[in-house]
């Protein structure tokens, strides 16, 4: 992270806020996205995305466990104390973060009126094109 970029800086926190970080968003919230994969299924997280450079672990840096799966590619962190899925090394991109919304200060995944789905079960790596595809939409209405 620079001094010079204008980005905001987030704050975020696990839920029982042993870990806590900061991060600049790659492109704020317009890259928030869930995923079908088996993996994502069961998390159930929003994320969204911030280069590598621009998350800084700032407390609690030793608590957090590291889980992968399948080709290994992607890690997934978590807090060891509560348990709560904070960020992930993209396989998809792996010069590139994926933030849970949810760790964010202020910030809900229902705060998104809709968000895309990605189509994990078929990964952008594993397609002769290599393209990522929208297998559908997640809503959230709450109620008047």
């Amino acid at each position: 992270m620079t001094d010079l970029d204008t980005r905001p800086l987030h704050t975020g926190a696990c839920h029982c806020g042993a870990v806590r970080f900061s991060v600049r968003l790659s492109d704020g919230l317009n890259s928030a996205r869930r995923c079908n994969c088996s993996f994502c299924r069961m998390r159930g997280a929003v994320a969204v995305s911030a280069a590598l450079a621009d998350l800084q672990v700032e407390q609690g840096e030793a608590l957090l466990t590291l889980y992968q799966f399948n080709t290994g590619e992607a890690k997934h962190w978590f807090c060891s104390r509560c348990g709560i899925y904070t960020f992930h090394r993209q396989r998809s991109s792996p010069d590139q973060y994926g933030i849970n919304v949810a760790c964010l200060e202020g910030m809900s995944p229902f705060d998104f009126e809709r968000v895309p789905v990605s189509q994990g079960i078929d990964h952008p790596k594993d397609r002769a094109d290599g393209q990522s595809q929208v297998a559908g939409w997640l809503r959230y209405e709450p109620v008047p």
